[in-house]
């Protein structure tokens, strides 16, 4: 492994930091320690894939409910395998499910992508995300000219395009030093840029499933569950709606109390994330998916 960059110790710095802000350490090693135990199910020794597949399942289906469309787990599970087809017609409630899904499919294929090349692994998110409502060019690059977001706006105003290129830039950087390092618990690291995609609302729309994407990959990649098992959207959901979008507004204020609550809120909903692993590799174990 390279050695960082003095632009990437001092990055390092600030991000190890955040983790000595009240709960956020302590959080991040249970997560750590709850994707430890999760990865040395008896279920995973063979069955993986089977266990992954069925994680993006409930992943979607989570991530489209923190956007306001539940359906039922068989549903999404038929949708994705295929033994559903889409309807002709998708109503609103569909098209944001139909953009979980195949984010969410999109995050297994980026997770080779996301340590080295950030923001090509975030473009592909957004295409796959915002396709069933976004179409032109404005898929799969950030906002630009007068191009505004309308979502989240608990959060506040969407920053101005100029604003989300060197937010974006600075993600970018963030991401490669921490991929490069371990001074940095993965948890923290994915828990923030989640937040920060939130926050900045790159893209005229679906920044919400993009982010939630964003974070599974990088749980993936920077090894805090390598099997792709867990379920971090689950997780954000077991928390409740009003306590995850409370949490993201308390990050997008800027301050440090809210960072550290986002980042203590997100290390729990990992560890309720790695949970929900867990329930699906027993059910894939007893050959019950349900």
């Amino acid at each position: 492994m390279p050695d960082a960059t003095p632009a990437q110790t001092a990055l390092l710095d600030q991000l190890a930091a955040l983790t000595e802000l009240p709960d956020v350490r302590e959080r991040a090693e249970a997560a750590r320690e709850a994707c430890t135990q999760l990865r040395f199910h008896e279920a995973l020794r063979r069955r993986i894939p089977e266990a992954a597949a069925e994680s993006r399942v409930r992943g979607a289906q989570a991530s489209a409910a923190l956007d306001g469309a539940e359906f039922p787990v068989d549903v999404v599970r038929e949708l994705m395998s295929g033994a559903r087809d889409w309807p002709e017609d998708l109503d609103p409630g569909l098209r944001t499910l139909k953009g979980a899904v195949a984010a969410t499919a999109e995050s297994e294929r980026v997770v080779a992508l996301v340590r080295t090349a950030p923001l090509q692994a975030l473009a592909r998110l957004h295409v796959a995300a915002a396709s069933p409502v976004v179409s032109g060019d404005a898929l799969g690059r950030p906002r630009i000219g007068d191009e505004d977001c309308t979502e989240l706006v608990d959060l506040g105003p969407a920053p101005a395009p100029t604003v989300v290129a060197a937010r974006l830039g600075a993600l970018s950087d963030v991401i490669v030093a921490a991929a490069g390092s371990n001074r940095v618990p993965a948890a923290v690291v994915a828990a923030l840029v989640h937040a920060e995609i939130a926050a900045v609302r790159p893209f005229v729309h679906g920044n919400g499933l993009v982010a939630r994407a964003m974070e599974r990959a990088l749980v993936q990649a920077l090894g805090l569950d390598p099997t792709g098992v867990a379920v971090p959207e689950a997780g954000h959901v077991g928390n409740g709606g009003p306590a995850y979008l409370g949490a993201l507004t308390a990050y997008a204020s800027g301050g440090a109390a809210g960072v550290g609550l986002w980042l203590s809120q997100a290390g729990q909903a990992m560890v309720q994330g790695a949970a929900e692993g867990g329930r699906i590799s027993d059910a894939v174990r007893a050959g019950r998916l349900t």
